[in-house]
């Protein structure tokens, strides 16, 4: 059974088999430390696409998330300070975590315990809190903060 799509202010990418929704208010990062991540990923030889960037029409279907780009911004994506840039993307993914970015200093010091990202249908992702900035491969952060159960092939 399909839900009806919702718009999303997010962004989402697979990396590996694992699906990946970046969330937060805007200017907080999202876009940047997704492509830093997919562009991780393929140096690591993973599969590593984006879906969509900014805009996110999320919606269940036999019990996962789906992330889906909208038709009209597909293969855009903004790089915040300077200009919308073309780049390939994947017309859909499920979705298996949510993802927010933090940088310094970080507040809480340690994220809660079981963090969950609400969907629109009510749903929810399990939230991970991913800390990006200067001198931090985040990407391999990801890696280590992720539970056993995310699926990078190739490591």
């Amino acid at each position: 059974m399909t839900n009806p799509a919702v718009n999303v202010h997010a962004t989402a990418a697979v990396i590996g088999t694992s699906g990946f929704l970046f969330v937060g208010p805007s200017g907080s990062g999202k876009t940047m430390l997704a492509l830093s991540c997919i562009a991780a990923a393929r140096h690591c030889g993973l599969f590593a696409a984006l879906v969509s960037d900014d805009q996110v029409l999320m919606s269940r279907h036999n019990g996962r998330a789906i992330a889906r780009r909208p038709a009209s911004i597909a293969g855009l994506a903004e790089i915040r300070g300077s200009r919308i840039i073309a780049v390939e993307t994947i017309p859909a993914a499920v979705i298996d975590f949510a993802i927010l970015p933090v940088k310094s200093p970080f507040e809480p010091r340690l994220a809660p315990e079981n963090e969950q990202f609400s969907l629109p249908s009510g749903d929810f992702l399990p939230l991970c809190r991913l800390p990006f900035g200067e001198g931090l491969n985040s990407f391999e952060i990801l890696r280590l903060i992720l539970p056993q159960n995310a699926n990078f092939q190739g490591q």
